[in-house]
């Protein structure tokens, strides 16, 4: 079954890094697409902490979906949900997220997932609302929010003790992001803020970095865990290694370390960045096919990224885990834009081929198999700091930092960006100012409890 006008329909599911790359892969080509996504907008979601900690705003990091494909006629752009997917009648189920609009079913030809991932709270589902990520833009806007509201409380705070609480963040998980959040708001209460208030001192602040390994940036080389610590302490970051989170409340957490010894911490700012769990689209398309899935959600796709048993389905990004052509076993891939990006286009080519008759009838049972080619791992700790591993090449500080930017402003979708980004650093690092301190009604409320510590 195709279109009307005899073109194939493909439909993709998810405006994000592997999403994107299909679009633009086979926007060249004459196929009918449909790329559906809840939001609007593309983001690029390495940078949504720095909304977070009021270096940029929105409007640098995200870019809608529409303008991107505005001169791709063959490109349509569905805002919506998606509930459903029937395998057998080829058809996907789109609730609509805009009011006053109806829910509508999309058939396809091909159709490619890429739902991406939301962090995981390990069964305490209860601490997201006291725990933040920063894994989406409103999500990152409501952190932004509630960390300027704790210094604006502990200006107003008279009881020492209370003013403490308010003036102590705790980040969780030390992996990439944990590690620059918590850069941040040292940088944040130690530069930028000291001289805008009078009652209260922000750098008397404290910032916690919870971590169960014994180490920071785990993924990356200990060599430079090692400087990216020494980096974080020289900030005043407070690092907890080898302790878990037992517990979470409005004014507090609770801890244990590796000896099984409890610390509670008065802390009314949390932020989350510990585990991931792959989107609910994963275990859509595995309970649709009797496919199984990890303990993390991912469902396991072939080496050229079908779903077995459909090999007009493919899925990608954080996910999936890929079958090995060669032993059988499934692989999990790093959750990082470069996978994505590489498997969108890989994913595009795939089809791209198909569409022109050059794999036959299916989506390339002998097609050669998905390989990424890792470029490397960075991560930033603060101004004119950061670790690198490229290649084996080993870098951190003032190095590693440039090439952190020149990496991530080529990665920027728009020229526009680039520039106003470029600028926006600029400004950023010789002045030590942040421009985007705005506390809006996307911040919500700060969670409070009526009764006093227990």
């Amino acid at each position: 079954m195709t279109a009307s006008d005899g073109r194939s329909r493909v439909v993709v599911v998810g405006g994000g890094f592997g999403g994107l790359q299909v679009v633009k892969t086979l926007a060249r080509g004459n196929a009918e697409i449909t790329l559906v996504d809840r939001h609007n907008y593309h983001l690029f979601q390495p940078l949504s902490y720095q909304v977070a900690t009021g270096s940029l705003s929105p409007g640098e990091i995200a870019v809608p979906l529409r303008r991107i494909f505005r001169r791709h006629r063959n490109v349509r752009v569905v805002v919506g949900e998606v509930t459903g997917v029937d395998l057998e009648r080829r058809e996907l189920s789109v609730e609509s997220v805009i009011a006053g609009t109806a829910a509508r079913l999309l058939p396809y030809d091909i159709l490619v997932v890429a739902g991406g991932s939301s962090y995981a709270y390990f069964g305490h589902d209860q601490w997201r609302s006291l725990a933040l990520e920063v894994k989406s833009l409103d999500s990152a806007l409501q952190v932004r929010g509630r960390i300027l509201q704790a210094f604006e409380a502990a200006e107003l705070e008279d009881d020492p003790d209370i003013r403490s609480s308010w003036l102590t963040f705790v980040v969780v998980g030390a992996g990439p992001t944990g590690v620059e959040m918590a850069g941040q708001i040292a940088e944040l209460a130690r530069d930028t803020l000291p001289r805008e208030f009078r009652h209260v001192d922000p750098r008397t602040g404290r910032v916690l970095l919870i971590e169960m390994a014994d180490r920071v940036l785990t993924s990356f080389p200990p060599s430079l865990s090692h400087h990216a610590a020494r980096s974080l302490e020289r900030l005043g970051v407070e690092l907890l290694l080898c302790h878990t989170l037992v517990d979470v409340r409005t004014d507090s957490v609770e801890l244990k370390d590796g000896h099984g010894d409890g610390t509670r911490i008065w802390a009314r700012t949390v932020i989350w960045a510990a585990g991931v769990t792959a989107s609910p689209l994963a275990g859509a398309l595995a309970e649709a096919s009797g496919v199984e899935v990890d303990q993390s959600g991912r469902v396991t796709v072939e080496p050229n990224l079908t779903l077995p048993g459909h090999t007009e389905v493919l899925a990608l990004g954080d996910m999936v885990r890929v079958r090995d052509a060669n032993t059988g076993e499934p692989r999990i891939f790093p959750g990082v834009a470069p996978v994505a990006m590489q498997q969108g286009r890989y994913a595009g080519d795939l089809i791209a081929e198909r569409l022109q008759g050059r794999s036959g009838q299916s989506l390339g049972r002998s097609a050669s198999s998905f390989r990424y080619q890792d470029k490397g791992t960075l991560a930033t700790i603060g101004r004119a700091r950061a670790v690198a591993n490229i290649h084996g090449l080993r870098l951190w500080g003032f190095p590693a930092w440039i090439i952190w930017l020149l990496v991530h402003l080529c990665y920027l979708i728009g020229f526009e960006n680039r520039v106003v980004v470029m600028l926006r650093w600029s400004y950023s690092f010789f002045t030590r100012g942040r421009g985007t301190r705005l506390i809006t009604e996307a911040a919500g409320v700060f969670p409070w409890e009526a009764s006093s510590r227990q």
